[in-house]
């Protein structure tokens, strides 16, 4: 008999399994051990990426630039960081307790045990219901402060005490009566107050009070006799004061009447201006910059207000920014006329009076003098531009926003202009211009009357014009206009000026200025002939220019 062993051989492996095993699982041929060596895989490298030349430009490496501190490839090595300083405070905050051997206090994991509630009050105890100071319900209550007597607290007798303690705490009547017997001699005991005595109280409380208002009501009525007195009469003394004919109040009690206050309102401005009553139709004499925003705006007003303090509504006849003059009308044909007078006539150091309404003031008198004569002033807008050259008459007599329109009157009381302009200052680095006091501007009232007329008749107003512009020129001691751009084939192209030129006369006057320039030729009319004298470089030459229309 042959012993079968359980273990297989080599043999017996390498052959297929019994019982229908599938051949997914049977050895190759070839193998002894349990795995067969894993087959080399050939190691794949990418092709390095396509560069384009604009790439490159942008992200390559400069020319001439030489290679990076580090190697492509390398490995930089880490190293280990410094732990910052805890400061000292957040260390007493959250560090460790000094009472610790070691890890927390208290160890991790061990319990800390309940506590009971804190108390509500560090006042409070436990008998504190037996306190009456401390619990309002306690079945005690608070008695009078201890009385000591030689040194020794007194007995208080009970019934001292009965105004203050509950009747069911008393004892009872009999024992309050006995307590009266047991009471030392010579106790004191305390009153109380009853009906009899309330009503003496109020009784004398009303004696004193009558007494008290009637002694008030007589010394107020004795202060009253002695501050104040029924049968007063104050005297009055002096003369009326001397008004010549021709003195500053005469004039204005005159001319007072034909100056008026206009007011100019629009949907975004308010102002007021002057004017003066030339014509007993109801025509005013004014500054066009008065009236010139009620022109250039819808839904605008103009009420002219008359020295009775009267008032009309206003219409613009017509209006001439060149001489910043403008008429207007009134229904009212019951006025006072000013009496126009002759500028011409007017010397440096004439008295005059300027009145107006400066600052809504209406009826407002100022004095002075006259200060020069055909003075060339250039009157800007309140945009900047400019808006009119004026020959004006200086005078020192106050002009102020609001003056504008109103009269420059002579000591005959003739108006001798049309008050227009104040001299403006700017003081360094503020930007802004203030009135220079004692120095005020007015439109001659010869020149103003020959505009008005023709704003009346056809609603505007004819100038002579040179066609040319400039600036005003010095060189060296000479002044002059200087011609920068001569129209061509306009009037002064025509009598030979040219760009460049610098007139020193015109019209028989000396030229020290451009806008002097100006208002000698707009003081006449197309047509008129005008000689000028002129440089052009250093030859004097002389021309005589047919003006045409501004």
């Amino acid at each position: 008999m042959t012993e079968q062993s359980g273990r297989r051989t080599a043999s017996d492996a390498a052959q297929p399994p019994s019982g229908g095993e599938s051949e997914a699982f049977r050895r190759p041929d070839g193998v002894e051990s349990a795995f067969g060596a894993r087959p080399q895989q050939p190691i794949y490298t990418p092709p390095p990426p396509t560069v384009s030349p604009d790439e490159r430009a942008a992200f390559g490496r400069p020319s001439g630039a030489g290679a990076y501190a580090v190697p492509t490839g390398e490995r930089i090595f880490p190293r280990p960081m410094q732990s910052p300083v805890v400061p000292w405070l957040a260390e007493q905050t959250f560090g460790r307790s000094v009472d610790a051997a070691g890890g927390f206090d208290p160890p991790p994991g061990s319990r800390i045990g309940p506590t009971g509630a804190a108390r509500q009050s560090p006042w409070w105890k436990k008998d504190a219901e037996h306190d009456p100071w401390r619990d309002p319900s306690s079945p005690f209550w608070l008695g009078r402060g201890a009385i000591f007597a030689a040194g020794q607290p007194a007995q208080l007798d009970v019934a001292d005490d009965a105004e203050q303690l509950p009747d069911d705490l008393l004892g009872g009547a009999e024992d309050d009566d006995e307590d009266k017997d047991k009471q030392p001699s010579g106790a004191g005991r305390r009153g109380r107050l009853g009906l009899s005595a309330l009503a003496l109280g109020v009784l004398v409380a009303l004696i004193a009070g009558t007494i008290g208002g009637g002694a008030g009501y007589w010394l107020a009525g004795r202060a009253q006799d002695v501050l104040h007195r029924s049968d007063v009469h104050l005297s009055q003394t002096g003369t009326p004061a001397n008004r010549p004919p021709g003195s500053v109040a005469d004039i204005a009690k005159r001319v007072g009447p034909t100056v008026v206050s206009i007011a100019v309102q629009t949907p975004s401005q308010y102002g007021v201006g002057s004017g003066v009553v030339i014509d007993k139709h109801g025509y005013v004499l004014t500054n066009n910059h008065v009236v010139e925003a009620a022109a250039t705006s819808d839904n605008s007003s103009i009420v002219v207000t008359f020295s009775n303090e009267d008032s009309a509504k206003a219409t613009i006849v017509g209006r001439d920014v060149i001489s910043d003059l403008a008429v207007i009308k009134v229904p009212d044909t019951s006025l006072t006329v000013a009496a126009l007078g002759n500028s011409d006539q007017l010397v440096v150091g004439d008295p005059v009076i300027a009145i107006g309404s400066p600052l809504g003031l209406e009826g407002t008198v100022t004095s002075g003098i006259v200060s020069a004569l055909n003075r060339a002033v250039h009157v800007f807008g309140d945009d900047g531009n400019s808006d009119a050259y004026l020959d004006a008459i200086q005078t020192d007599a106050a002009i102020n926003p609001g003056n504008s329109g109103g009269a420059l009157v002579g000591a005959d009381g003739s108006v001798v202009g049309i008050n227009s302009a104040a001299a403006l200052s700017s003081p360094s680095g503020s930007g802004q211009s203030t009135p220079t006091s004692g120095i005020g501007y007015a439109i001659p009232i010869n020149y103003a009357r020959g505009i008005a007329e023709q704003l009346i008749k056809s609603g505007r107003a004819v100038h002579g014009s040179l066609d040319a512009q400039g600036r005003t020129a010095t060189a060296n001691l000479q002044e002059g206009a200087y011609l920068e751009q001569v129209v061509p084939k306009g009037a002064a192209a025509k009598a030979g000026l040219r760009n460049g030129d610098v007139i020193v006369i015109a019209d028989g006057r000396a030229i020290v200025s451009y806008d002097q320039l100006v208002v000698i030729v707009q003081e006449h009319k197309p047509g008129d002939k005008v000689s000028v004298t002129f440089f052009r470089g250093a030859a004097k030459k002389t021309a005589s220019v047919t003006l045409s229309s501004a």
